[in-house]
């Protein structure tokens, strides 16, 4: 509450004897600040309204004068909007408008965009303007179920085991397209056409779009990917890291199941030609899952990828991933010094947040302060402070993380170290204090040095700052119900660029044959392959001279480093994945 009080002395609204004053009252009355102050007559609503709405260059509104939709009141809970003394007015697209008594509220904007998963945009309205406006609440309470479709505004898949119809028997008619289909009117100023959104609720477009959430669902998919070419709409789901082809509908059903999508995230179905973004909320079988919805233009039509999100098949236990208990106990090490840097490497979809989340889970204690820059935030963890990366409004990850340290936290997480601006940062941080994971792009966890030092970072830098680095990948596992013996010969082994005598003594192996169980294909689920690098005294010193990335790789197995390529041979030996697997995802380092 200082700063807020900092800020009316600076206008001229107070003095500061009577900011001492006011702070005296509170202590009496438990009063927020601005309320104390105008009770004291020190100023009015409206004069400290219209300052703090110059000040944060945002609106100043009467809500109670604003028609405030029931769907949007309900995105957040009447508790926290008592709590915060703010109410919700207003959604376009992702961003919800939220009228609030005091703007520089941080915790009260970062607790509605967590609950809310929105863009959260403050106005500034009075308090007895506020007030009225909260009977909103009441009224949405009597009017509860004409809106008990919109439960939170989920989309409620209904195809759960009580449905009439099991998802295997649903019917898909397909229609065709026809310029019928569209009413064009417009002027000189161009062309409009609408009735995209009736297309969009045609129930043969509503039924494959359901059908296709419920099959990703009960596939534990990660990704849609629904992507039209010339003459051929392709459907298609990653399973464990690979993409399986779903369904292949006619192509004029592209505009109804895009713009189907665009209308449940909430996006402008009116526009075809520039990228954009949303989520969407659907309940299938009793299990909420959250989608993270990117759609791009093509040359066909536009394509989009949706990732599925599910809270409650992420794992945080490192152990069930797949880490080998010399490497977690490493990794483990590394987190829990009091400050450096911990960097976790690899390809995109190798696993790399979950690894950090699980750290984090490890870390989240009442005596810790966690804070994390994302992009995107991509599961809400309790206890810990998360923030969304907006680059609309400038705030990146250099950004972000020099607010944090305003805010003495204990631990920081960084999305991804995408430039040497937030490298620069982060190492600062790492050395005056704090600690600091993050994941970067690179091939392996001895390159990520000298990629660090080509961003522009000093070897000295790099060298006092880093605590570990870790790269990995996720394998297939082989599925247990069809997994059988196998044998690879020696030839077979040579082919592939191993050494024969790695595997001597585990001539026989296992491979799934496919069954029912993980659909024909002979895996079912993954686990990470690692490939960790602490930053022991000698590496310090070789980093501090501009090693080479073959010196530090070779300096690091020294000190008994396995690459990602040894790794996965321990698995193959364990039974846990297939030569092909391992071959797949990892390369020979010499």
């Amino acid at each position: 509450m200082q700063t807020l009080a900092n800020l009316l002395v600076m206008s001229g609204l107070m003095n500061r004897e009577q900011v001492k004053k006011v702070f005296e009252a509170q202590k009496k009355t438990g009063d927020p600040f601005i309320k104390t102050m105008i009770n004291l007559g020190y100023s009015s609503e409206e004069k400290v309204a219209t300052f703090l709405a110059k000040y944060f260059k945002t609106e100043f509104i009467q809500i109670d004068k604003e028609d405030i939709p029931i769907p949007v009141l309900n995105l957040v809970s009447e508790d926290m909007a008592n709590k915060y003394q703010l109410i919700p007015y207003k959604k376009v697209g992702n961003m919800l408008f939220i009228a609030m008594i005091n703007p520089a509220n941080l915790n009260a904007i970062d607790d509605v965009k967590f609950k809310t998963g929105l863009d959260v945009i403050p106005v500034v309205t009075t308090e007895s303007s506020l007030m009225n406006s909260m009977g909103t609440y009441r009224k949405a309470h009597t009017q509860v179920s004409e809106y008990e479709d919109e439960d939170d505004l989920d989309i409620d898949i209904d195809l759960d085991e009580d449905s009439d119809e099991d998802v295997d028997d649903i019917e898909i008619d397909f229609f065709d397209e026809d310029e019928d289909d569209f009413e064009v009117v417009g002027g000189d100023s161009g062309e409009v056409i609408i009735g995209e959104a009736n297309l969009a609720n045609e129930k043969p477009v509503v039924k494959i779009v359901n059908f296709i959430f419920t099959k990703a669902v009960d596939m534990e998919a990660s990704d849609i990917h629904i992507e039209p070419y010339e003459g051929l709409l392709r459907i298609r789901l990653r399973i464990d890291g690979v993409l399986h082809e779903l369904i292949k509908p006619p192509l004029n059903m592209i505009t109804g199941i895009v713009s189907r999508l665009k209308l449940l995230a909430e996006l402008d179905i009116s526009i075809h030609n520039i990228p954009q973004d949303g989520r969407i909320r659907i309940r299938v079988r009793n299990k909420t899952i959250d989608l993270r919805v990117s759609i791009i233009p093509t040359l066909f039509g536009e394509k989009v990828v949706m990732r599925l999100l599910d809270k409650s098949s992420l794992q945080l236990d490192m152990e069930k991933l797949g880490f080998e208990p010399d490497n977690l106990e490493k990794f483990k090490n590394a987190i829990h010094e009091p400050y450096g840097i911990v960097l976790v490497t690899g390809p995109t979809g190798s696993g790399k947040s979950t690894t950090l989340y699980s750290a984090l889970s490890s870390l989240n204690t009442e005596d810790v302060q966690i804070m994390t820059a994302e992009d995107p935030v991509e599961y809400n963890l309790y206890g810990i402070n998360q923030t969304q990366m907006h680059s609309g409004i400038g705030l990146n990850f250099a950004r972000a993380l020099r607010a944090f340290l305003r805010q003495s936290p204990d631990i920081i997480l960084v999305g991804e170290t995408r430039d040497a601006e937030t490298a620069g940062i982060s190492i600062r941080a790492a050395l005056t204090g704090h600690l600091v994971v993050s994941t970067i792009h690179t091939n392996d966890a001895p390159s990520t040095v000298n990629r660090l030092i080509d961003m522009g970072i000093e070897p000295f830098l790099v060298s006092a700052a880093l605590n570990l680095i870790q790269a990995q990948r996720l394998l297939r596992k082989v599925c247990p119900k069809c997994k059988k013996p196998i044998v690879y010969d020696e030839q077979t082994l040579i082919g592939y660029e191993i050494p024969p005598e790695m595997l001597k003594g585990y001539e026989v192996f296992t491979a799934g044959g496919g069954c029912e169980m993980c659909n024909n294909k002979g895996y079912k689920g993954r686990l990470a392959v690692t490939e960790v690098m602490p930053i022991t005294p000698k590496l310090r010193e070789m980093i501090l001279h501009r090693a080479s990335t073959s010196e530090l790789r070779n300096q690091a197995r020294k000190e008994g480093m396995n690459t990602l390529r040894d790794d996965g041979i321990l698995k193959i030996k364990k039974g846990l994945t297939t030569l092909e697997e391992v071959i797949r995802e990892t390369a020979v380092m010499e």
